[in-house]
């Protein structure tokens, strides 16, 4: 191994490291940050509305977050079984069910900014376009469709080509 392979592997290494740590720090900032934002919000609407009012929109927010969680977790529920009897990948459903999982967990959180973004998390539009985000960065790959235990099917549709190097037995016959 060259030199410069070596100083440039160290190199990298010293960026994932220095990476990790901030990213580190900007978790530790945001969850230092939220609640102050979140208080600064408190002490906002309750100067406008009052406590008492602003104690109840709190309070009547968690029971809507847990009221919207069930709702709309149940709807995802019956479309991943839908997904699944129609022997697709229900990708996307589970990530709708885990956004709604957030956004739940969001709403019973005390706080209106927490609120916004789980209301967001809620609109169907907002998880489309969510998905939408994601799946430009990966690639899904089907294995197949495997349905109730089944084997893959072979033949001609399915043919594997491997070279002499690419198989061997370990052994077994």
């Amino acid at each position: 191994m060259n030199a410069p392979a070596i100083c440039s592997r160290y190199r990298l290494t010293e960026i994932y490291a220095t990476l990790e740590t901030m990213l580190r720090l900007l978790f530790a900032f945001f969850f230092l940050l939220l609640p102050l934002a979140e208080i600064a919000c408190f002490i906002l609407v309750g100067r406008r509305i009052g406590l008492m009012p602003t104690l109840g929109l709190v309070v009547l927010s968690g029971v809507a977050g847990i009221v919207l969680m069930r709702i709309q977790g149940f709807g995802v529920l019956a479309r991943i079984r839908q997904s699944g009897r129609q022997g697709r990948a229900p990708g996307k459903e589970l990530l709708d069910a885990a956004m709604i999982l957030i956004a739940g967990i969001l709403f019973i959180i005390p706080g209106f900014l927490t609120d916004i973004v789980g209301l967001a998390l809620f609109l169907p539009p907002v998880r489309t376009f969510l998905w939408n985000r994601l799946m430009r960065n990966m690639v899904v790959v089907d294995i197949g469709n495997m349905q109730g235990g089944t084997r893959p099917q072979t033949g001609p549709d399915r043919t594997i080509d491997l070279d002499r190097d690419d198989f061997h037995r370990d052994g077994r016959p």
